[in-house]
């Protein structure tokens, strides 16, 4: 006698038979108890939930001669004949094999015709894998079928589904079972057909399921046959060696799993799905179809690593699994995610971790440091004493014009109004010369922040701006900031204030700062000019103060001025020789 599998043989006839769909049961059998079913439905769902045999029991129940409460009574003809797969009533159709437009127009050909019973009914199985134009040439007869057809299209993936055709259609959704009904479906199957299976034979079958009915039947089959290959240990050593950081026990525990036969792929993805549901546990929803051995595997990894150490290693293991789909050799790949797992985890691998930072946070605050300098001291000796100026000449003259000048006093300044921009600079300028100096952080303290984060704080523009700034001093309750040239001081006054509020969020208290030119960087060797308060004013003005005691008389073999100019330009006359 011919051996029917499991799943075959007990496949549930009536709607009541259905285990866990409770909601497309209510809704298929309250349409045909109160004559109200539609022109066409669309069930979805994840293999082995149900799609198929739903739809060959609303077959039944509307061509049943003595329908029981919208019940098939599957002892009339029609329902015998649905069961056999003899009837003419319904007609399915395999979308993944006959998915052309040409599959389609016979189809669609012969849907006006009659057949023996009320409603002829159409199934659709994998209605995603239908081409472009097989979807167009359904469209119109799936929206305004004869009033004797009713179709019902199934499919693993309702997001292929083109909205044109979902829209035409009542949508309902299968869901996975719970691991508790797929141990009611095992156990009763058991029962019924007297199978010899223990507890842990059937316990194999849940949790191979991962909630599908078909699966756990078919798993079951397995059993009875003796065929049943448990390689829970490879996932279980990969969680361990993952929880302790230990790369050697994870790289032997996958090469005894691919010496057991099992893909590399097959492994990681048996490891990701372990990974995920550890992951749920340690959030607080597990899984319902999860089994017993299953959560409190989940729970112990859960308990032993964060949830931070989870993600990371979904993550990582995530995008191993996408490059062994091109690898010339997938155990690389995987290998490679699981030393750096294990070499980044919650043990061992993490103080590795934050050494290698902390390493690489020093070798940053030290190259600050190295070019930021040691500060400048200053000299002690006295300048050269300058040569005496002449008593006659054009030097005396100027002497005595520039005298004259310094004796004049200078205009008495225009007071602003209030609210304008110096009084709030002079507010600023008082507000910082308040702040004590030992308050004040050192320049060591500024040139270690600057060069660790402390420019990263700034905004874009004063960032780039400020990119070529280096703290040299501080000197009179202000931090110095020297600056290559003048030009760039100018166009860093106006931004001086988002250096001063990174400052003051780093050290917790106000540091005015002072920006000031250092020509040490450029060519010329001068020394640095003194530092000048920043005003942040578009009218400031450098002027030179000049001692008319340095002014000297000119050389009188060069030649005047007229002379030079007359030499430059060939052919010029003097006009006003005054």
């Amino acid at each position: 006698m011919e051996y029917t599998s499991l799943y075959r043989r007990f496949r549930p006839q009536r709607f009541a038979e259905i285990r866990g769909q409770e909601h497309v049961v209510a809704a298929l059998c309250n349409a045909v108890r109160e004559g109200r079913v539609q022109h066409a439905y669309l069930l979805s769902g994840p293999r082995g939930t149900g799609k198929t045999t739903a739809a060959r029991i609303l077959a039944k129940a509307l061509n049943c001669v003595a329908p029981v409460d919208g019940e098939p009574c599957c002892q009339c003809e029609p329902c015998l004949a649905v069961e056999t797969g003899t009837s003419f009533d319904l007609h399915e159709l395999d979308a993944a094999s006959n998915n052309k437009v040409d599959d389609m127009r016979d189809l669609l050909g012969k849907v006006a015709l009659g057949t023996p019973g009320r409603t002829k009914v159409y199934l659709l199985d994998e209605v995603h894998m239908l081409t472009s134009g097989a979807e167009n040439a359904l469209l119109k007869t799936l929206e305004e079928p004869p009033e004797h057809v009713v179709f019902v299209l199934a499919t693993t993936e309702p997001h292929k589904v083109v909205e044109t055709i979902r829209s035409r259609t009542q949508h309902l959704e299968l869901s996975l079972l719970s691991a508790e009904t797929l141990g009611s479906l095992v156990a009763d199957v058991v029962a019924e057909a007297c199978l010899e299976v223990d507890e842990e034979g059937m316990a194999h079958a849940v949790r191979a399921a991962r909630g599908s009915a078909r699966d756990a039947l078919s798993a079951l089959d397995r059993v009875l046959a003796g065929g049943v290959t448990t390689d829970e240990t490879t996932v279980a050593d990969l969680l361990t060696a993952l929880a302790e950081g230990d790369s050697g026990a994870a790289l032997g525990a996958l090469a005894a799993g691919i010496g057991r036969g099992r893909e590399p792929r097959v492994i990681g993805e048996a490891l990701l799905g372990a990974l995920r549901e550890a992951f749920l546990v340690a959030m607080g929803v597990p899984p319902s179809q999860l089994a017993d051995a299953d959560r409190d595997r989940a729970k112990a990894f859960a308990d032993r690593v964060g949830p931070a150490t989870i993600t990371g290693a979904l993550e990582t293991l995530g995008l191993a699994l996408v490059a062994m789909r091109r690898a010339p050799d997938p155990r690389v790949d995987l290998e490679v995610a699981l030393v750096r797992l294990t070499s980044s985890g919650s043990s061992g691998g993490g103080d590795l971790a934050a050494i290698e930072a902390l390493t690489r946070r020093i070798e940053k605050l030290e190259k600050a440091l190295a070019e930021a300098g040691p500060p400048k001291a200053t000299s002690s000796v006295p300048p050269p004493h300058p040569p005496a100026p002449s008593a006659s000449g054009p030097a005396a003259r100027a002497r005595a014009t520039l005298a004259g000048k310094a004796a004049t006093p200078p205009p008495v300044p225009v007071p602003e109004p209030a609210g304008t921009s110096s009084d709030r600079e002079s507010t600023s300028v008082q507000d910082h010369e308040s702040v004590p100096p030992g308050d004040l952080p050192n320049r060591d303290d500024l040139v270690l922040a600057w060069g660790d984060d402390l420019i990263d704080m700034l905004p874009k523009k004063a960032r780039a701006r400020f990119s070529a700034a280096r703290f040299v001093a501080v000197q009179d309750g202000s931090a110095v900031m020297a600056l290559p040239n003048e030009a760039h001081r100018r166009r860093c006054v106006e931004l001086v204030g988002d250096v001063e509020s990174a400052l003051a969020t780093r050290f917790g208290v106000p540091v005015p700062v002072v920006l000031t030119v250092d020509d040490t960087q450029g060519s010329s060797g001068k020394k640095m000019s003194p530092a000048k308060p920043v005003s942040g004013g578009a009218a400031d003005v450098d002027y030179e103060v000049v001692d008319p005691d340095q002014l000297v008389d000119a050389d009188a073999s060069d030649g005047s001025a007229v002379e030079k100019l007359t030499q430059a330009f060939p052919g010029a006359s003097l006009v006003d020789p005054t």
